[in-house]
């Protein structure tokens, strides 16, 4: 059975994932063969032979850069290792912002190649070079770039069919419809400390809750992220 999609993670610490990938609907994922992951040192491919591939940036200025030349030689080497090419993508805080639609869109990939950065980020002639669609979590800056490839698996891996449970769980998020954020949700007991479950959710008429969940999502939308609207 072929993977519905791919990740090929590039990073200098690949010791980041191996807890991360054998837990949850990931590991399971995996194991039913919907998802494929592979982890790849940065450091194999460095030149120099304490396995170093940072160096200081020309012209000055603190902290150290990933070098060009391990960064390319290992996307080339890491793009001929599958059957279809890879859409890669650079973590970095200078790309566009990962959204729902932009993870929909990256679900559709079968194979994504996630470059993940660390220090002062990448000589800018692997951008000119390898030319990655690059795609940030937000404006702030994280230590590097294993986080964001984690969050774009988590997200991405949602829309897969067979990984979730149930298939309407994705579709009921927040953000998978017009982005609005998703509505009220409860679980047993019925009431605790004061709070009771709203009543329409016990009634059984599903048209009536339909209507409710609409109407949070809008009520709820409004209250937290009425810039959505």
């Amino acid at each position: 059975m072929n993977a519905s999609i791919r990740f090929d993670i590039i990073t200098l610490f690949p010791q980041i994932f191996r807890d991360y990938l054998g837990e949850s609907l990931l590991s399971k994922a995996i194991a039913a063969g919907i998802i494929e992951v592979n982890t790849f040192d940065l450091r194999h491919w460095s030149r120099d032979k304490h396995h170093k591939v940072d160096a200081r940036p020309f012209g000055g200025g603190p902290g150290m850069l990933i070098q060009v030349e391990p960064v390319v030689e290992c996307v080339e080497e890491v793009q001929s290792k599958g059957e279809t090419p890879g859409q890669l993508i650079l973590l970095s805080p200078q790309g566009e912002r990962l959204r729902q639609p932009l993870v929909a869109e990256l679900a559709q990939c079968p194979r994504l190649i996630l470059l993940c950065g660390r220090y002062e980020g990448f000589d800018h002639r692997v951008i000119e070079l390898l030319k990655p669609r690059e795609v940030s979590l937000g404006d702030f800056i994280l230590n590097g770039g294993e986080v964001a490839a984690m969050a774009i698996i988590e997200s991405t891996i949602r829309l897969i069919p067979g990984v979730l449970g149930d298939e309407r769980s994705s579709a009921e998020d927040s953000f998978s419809d017009a982005e609005l954020l998703e509505f009220p949700q409860y679980t047993r007991p019925r009431e605790y400390r004061g709070i009771s479950v709203p009543n329409v959710l016990l009634s059984g008429n599903h048209q009536q809750i339909a209507a409710w969940r609409a109407e949070q999502r809008l009520t709820q939308t409004q209250q937290k992220r009425s810039d959505l609207l």
